[in-house]
């Protein structure tokens, strides 16, 4: 499922796909950068491989859905979808504010 949640007239509801409703899209769609290097991240094996070097290790929760990565010095996690085609900005955005000054979201077009 997904979406965007609209608030009109105090009610909440979820518009499903509202880009492919009528609407055009003008293929955009988001990308994470690399500052350091200007690498777009462009597979899982790539990111995990600069993940790792900023300290984060791999946890395994069990959940075969998800792929997640902790740092021992703090208590944030990030969890990915375990299938790049599903990887959005929403997590992009996680990645982001979890390494201040490393990543960067991007619009492709």
């Amino acid at each position: 499922m997904s979406g965007v949640w609209v608030f009109k007239n105090g009610v909440i509801r979820l518009v499903e796909n509202p880009n492919q409703s009528g609407g055009v899209t003008h293929g955009r769609r988001n990308v994470l950068v690399y500052l350091p290097t200007g690498e777009v991240v462009s597979s899982y094996s790539s990111l995990e491989q600069i993940l790792m070097s900023l300290g984060w290790e791999r946890y395994f929760s069990g959940d075969s859905d998800l792929i997640q990565y902790h740092k021992r010095s703090s208590i944030d996690l990030i969890s990915l979808p375990r299938d790049f085609s599903k990887f959005n900005s929403v997590y992009m955005y996680d990645i982001v504010i979890k390494n201040p000054n490393t990543f960067h979201v991007r619009d492709f077009h």
